[in-house]
């Protein structure tokens, strides 16, 4: 089996005007997403996910990385990835056993492209084998829990907002940092102890701050949580700032999440390195699709580190996180949007199986999930930022 071509489709989902909301990311006006599609020669068209500004990420896979891919037996999965990660060098970094990654590969756009080329290529080899993708890459489980992501409500509103996540079956519940009524610590120690009344004493609470709070800040905020029975503060520090994410762990007892924005195993490496996380959060469209997840699961798990998968985008994002959590045995938990997201939950003519606050895995070829015929048209590219502040 050859590949046989590689595309690229850039996607979005406009927010209608009365579903936006003020964040620490500014106002969500859309969604965006690269849709990659890798063909064969036997009939058979893989689909995956990347992360980035889709025309730029459309640009990387046509100009760049479809032509290391085409004419590749997606059997050898990972040569393939070692080819896109090193560029003109692979075949010296393949027979000398040690990477020598082309600058621009290491990380941003370009691979977050590879990234989603990879998911596209395990959804096809799994296919070729006739088992869900879980299977092929080793499964641990056919079902994992899961948590409501979420959490925006303004003060006492968080008791109700967060209440009706656990209404829905879910034993865990993630908010974040900063609501609509803005950041303080008061605000959302308020907010914090509206949503632990609404869940009660027997779910579990997660904070996000989205790395958008400096050092001494985020260790006051903990502080200030711990009464409140916090499961994991996730990025509460920028990501490029690991030592002060380490300062934030050494301060609280809550356990540190984060890894969301790193790209490789090789920003995990430094993230361990510096003691600053207790669970890992890979997406599988940016950290270098399922290939690179797999290698980021074993090393996280040698430092008794629990995975996590960030799991917030598109359909074919989630369905491949899914296939993620069911093929790593550090992975606990997984998150579930309760956001606004038509794209992720409107994109397949299968609906995702969720209940009673678990995931469970399709036993459908690949990913297990086909797309609805006028999705292209339905969510169509649309310029402009994903936020405006």
């Amino acid at each position: 089996m050859k590949i046989t071509r590689v595309r690229a489709i850039p996607m979005s989902d406009p927010v209608p005007p009365e579903r936006r909301h003020r964040t620490d990311l500014g106002t969500k006006m859309k969604s965006d997403a690269t849709l990659i599609l890798v063909e064969t020669d036997r009939g058979l068209t893989g689909m995956g996910a990347a992360l980035g500004t889709p025309p730029i990420v459309a640009a990387i896979v046509e100009h760049e990385l479809a032509a290391e891919v085409v004419g590749e037996d997606p059997m050898f999965s990972e040569r393939i990835f070692e080819k896109m990660y090193n560029g003109s060098r692979a075949k010296p970094a393949l027979e000398g056993g040690v990477p020598q990654a082309e600058t621009s590969r290491r990380a941003g756009m370009v691979m977050e492209a590879i990234s989603g080329i990879d998911i596209a290529i395990w959804d096809v080899k799994a296919k070729a084998l006739g088992i869900p993708v879980y299977q092929a890459l080793g499964a641990v489980r056919n079902s994992v829990r899961a948590y409501g992501s979420g959490g925006w409500a303004p003060g006492n509103e968080a008791e109700a907002e967060l209440g009706s996540y656990a209404a829905k079956g879910f034993t865990a519940v993630k908010m974040r940092v900063v609501g609509r009524d803005g950041f303080s610590i008061e605000n959302c120690v308020r907010r914090v102890a509206a949503a632990r009344r609404g869940i009660g004493s027997g779910v579990e609470l997660m904070v996000d701050a989205h790395a958008s709070l400096e050092t001494p800040v985020a260790i006051r905020l903990a502080k200030a949580l711990e009464p409140y029975d916090i499961a994991w503060f996730e990025e509460p520090v920028s990501p490029d700032n690991h030592a002060g994410m380490a300062q934030v762990r050494a301060s609280t007892c809550i356990p540190i999440a984060s890894g969301e924005r790193e790209f490789s195993r090789y920003g995990f490496k430094s993230m361990l390195e510096h003691k600053a996380i207790d669970i890992a959060q890979p997406d599988v469209a940016r950290a270098g699709g399922l290939t690179e997840i797999r290698r980021i699961a074993a090393l996280t798990q040698a430092y008794d580190i629990r995975l996590a998968p960030h799991a917030w985008g598109s359909g074919v994002l989630f369905a491949a996180s899914i296939h993620a959590a069911m093929a790593a045995a550090s992975c606990h938990i997984l998150e579930v949007s309760q956001g606004y997201m038509p794209m992720m939950n409107e994109l397949f003519n299968e609906p995702f199986d969720v209940r009673d606050g678990y995931v469970h895995a399709p036993d459908r070829p690949g990913l297990g999930f086909s797309l609805r015929p006028a999705a292209m048209e339905r969510f169509k590219y649309v310029e402009g930022p994903e936020f405006a502040f």
